[in-house]
């Protein structure tokens, strides 16, 4: 039997072939966005044929979002500049096989519980911190999808509806608006306004440049000392934290996995600003909150575990 699992993200798209074991060959793309909608399907048909050695079983798939379950396409994703994505038809026309597709965060919980830090828990919660801001929950052994598969955007929990900050989405002052890595420098720059934040490290990175700001240099400079960076990943943090109290709140897991870029790339000034400042904004019970074990694997991983309890 063969299994295929696809992770179509912002910036990648990731496909591997695999069994209960776990991933046996993967191969990595950027995200085919010159060719229009259909572009994007025939990418991932193009990656399959790269690695398989015989038809396909079965094919699970961890998608970016908003999604349409049953149509299986990528609807108006901010990531993008094109929507209605077709992706589940492309496929089974192609291997006349079963395809499962969900949220990639709803693949990433998937992935943990199948074959990460969720073994054997019936409530846990996974969250990317990357490109984008999304997360996947499991609630009394229940995967939540929704009417459509959007059931967990919490991205876009409204953390303050005043802000001037915007979400890649068009509504203001979404998490997702402030934290995600493709925001990050938006926000940084509003927290820079009006400040004479040269001579540090963060300068020196950027060349005094706002337009050079990016999350990879705002961390480093933190890690170096500079104040202006710091300040930056602390109120990074502080939002975090509203954030993973709301996921407490509405889903009271037992476990928070956190993946993503950022997250992975930054663990200790991610974490421990959420650790520090999550019991001012739940009522419930705070997790373990802890770095996935499954790494950048999450949500390919969630995408095979589809794959093989189709």
């Amino acid at each position: 039997m063969s299994y295929i699992a696809i992770d179509i993200g912002a910036t990648n798209i990731r496909v591997a072939t695999g069994d209960y074991t776990g991933l046996i060959e993967k191969v990595m793309e950027p995200t085919e966005t010159r060719e229009g909608p259909m572009g994007v399907s025939r990418q991932i048909i193009r990656l399959i044929d790269s690695i398989k050695e015989e038809d396909p079983t079965n094919i699970g798939i961890g998608s970016i979002g908003p999604i349409n379950l049953e149509l299986g396409t990528i609807t108006n994703t901010p990531n993008y500049s094109f929507h209605n994505i077709p992706i589940k038809e492309p496929l089974i026309e192609e291997y006349k096989v079963p395809v499962t597709m969900v949220n990639d965060c709803a693949a990433a919980v998937v992935g943990e519980q199948y074959f990460g830090a969720g073994s054997g828990l019936r409530n846990l919660v996974y969250v990317t911190i990357s490109t984008g801001l999304g997360g996947g929950a499991i609630v009394d052994d229940n995967l939540l999808l929704g009417k459509e598969g959007n059931a967990v955007e919490v991205g876009h929990f409204t953390l303050d509806p005043e802000s001037e900050i915007v979400c890649g989405c068009g509504c203001r002052g979404h998490w997702e608006g402030f934290c995600s890595g493709s925001n990050i420098p938006k926000y940084a720059s509003y927290l820079l306004r009006g400040t004479d934040w040269s001579g540090g490290v963060l300068h020196m990175l950027t060349g005094g440049s706002m337009d050079k700001l990016d999350a990879k240099v705002i961390f480093e400079a933190a890690r170096k000392g500079d104040k202006y960076a710091k300040m930056i990943v602390e109120e990074l943090g502080y939002k975090n934290a509203i954030g993973f109290a709301n996921i407490v709140n509405a889903y009271d897991p037992e476990l928070i996995t956190v993946g993503g870029s950022i997250a992975l790339n930054n663990p200790d000034q991610v974490l421990k600003p959420i650790i520090e400042n999550i019991e001012k904004h739940t009522i419930n019970t705070i997790p373990e909150i802890k770095i996935t074990p499954l790494g950048h694997d999450s949500v390919i991983l969630g995408a095979l575990a589809l794959a093989l309890n189709f």
